[in-house]
């Protein structure tokens, strides 16, 4: 079964031919990292536009509507530029609101715990490589003020307090709660500035593994499809054409009949927006196995989580410049299913 999963390296993926799905794109949210702030601007979608600002505000930076309130009342939103007072006014399409998260007043930082379990690859004094187990969520926010893998992080390296975002320190890219595998992590100030710009140059390799449902007509293709919010459950992101750009490239590792027609795929993302891989795989038909909010329940084989794994990771090192390349087994979970499938071929 190793088999299964030993081409899921950077080297395999797609340049031209296979399949192209392109929808018309737009930019969309932005995001604007410095030393200890975090910067947020979004222009108005059809999806959101009606939506109160507490709501949005709440909603993109990933505040309870309290600390929305707080925030807003605080300074900290600009509607178009102007400073927005008011939580209740009503948001139109095309105005641009900019978030600062800095000036959240009274806003507690998270902190160390011990207790939780992180899974660390490789550390030194800049880069911390861990493999993310399933269901930990990446940092603090609405609904999960704590035990998360960051409050592991600080019990192990408190140092990383002082980098970036204070309350979500260290992060540069996250993987959503039921996804497991490689994320990097700053532990200092030039490894952060140093990985923000990278990924915002695409120059950090995402390579994952993904059990869906369904069989490609094509073998390799590229999926090229704007995301954005879903314009009726603004938890969600949708293919949209008023979205952001977003590009994913995928093969197709194996086929199964048995229990259900169902795929392995390895995807690399050359852009990082949220529920990428899902959303997109969800647009063309072919769900991650097991993705409740995106279409993978629907099988008559359950899963309990989203089937996808982050398996390799690439950077430059932001000291000796040299490539650092990382790559993770997927969990017994995902190998026990893969099995499954193969036993009925």
């Amino acid at each position: 079964m190793v088999a299964d999963f030993q081409h899921c390296r950077r080297r395999d993926r797609p340049r031209g031919g296979g399949t192209r799905c392109c929808i018309a794109r737009t930019q969309g949210a932005e995001y604007r990292s410095e030393p200890g702030r975090r910067m947020i601007e979004e222009e108005i979608p059809p999806a959101l536009a009606g939506d109160r600002l507490d709501r949005v505000v709440a909603l993109l930076a990933e505040l309870s509507r309290a600390q929305s309130a707080a925030l807003i009342a605080g300074g900290g939103v600009t509607i178009d530029g102007a400073p927005a007072l008011v939580g209740k006014v009503k948001l139109e399409q095309g105005q641009t609101i900019s978030i600062d998260t800095a000036l959240l007043p009274d806003r507690e930082r998270p902190r160390g715990d011990p207790s939780v379990q992180v899974n660390v690859v490789h550390v030194d004094d800049d880069v911390i490589v861990v493999d993310k187990q399933q269901g930990l969520v990446v940092h603090p926010g609405a609904g999960n003020p704590a035990g998360t893998l960051v409050n592991g992080l600080l019990a192990l390296y408190p140092e990383i307090a002082a980098v970036g975002d204070p309350f979500r320190p260290g992060i540069v890219h996250r993987l959503d709660a039921g996804t497991t595998g490689l994320m990097v992590v700053a532990r200092s100030a030039l490894a952060y500035e140093s990985l923000v710009d990278q990924l915002s140059q695409r120059l950090v390799h995402r390579g994952y593994v993904a059990v869906v449902v369904g069989a490609f007509d094509s073998k390799t293709g590229v999926i090229d499809a704007a995301i954005g919010r879903d314009a009726r459950e603004l938890t969600k992101m949708a293919v949209r054409v008023d979205g952001k750009m977003a590009r994913t490239h995928y093969v197709v590792l194996r086929e199964f009949r048995e229990p259900i027609v169902a795929s392995l795929v390895r995807c690399e993302l050359e852009t990082g927006r949220t529920h990428q891989i899902r959303v997109h795989l969800a647009a063309v038909g072919h769900p991650v196995l097991g993705d409740a909010t995106y279409g993978g329940v629907r099988s008559t084989m359950p899963f309990p989580r989203p089937a996808l794994h982050a398996m390799h990771l690439s950077f430059a090192h932001p000291s000796s410049g040299r490539e650092m390349a990382f790559e993770a087994a997927p969990p017994a979970d995902i190998q026990a299913l893969v099995a499954r499938f193969s036993a009925g071929d």
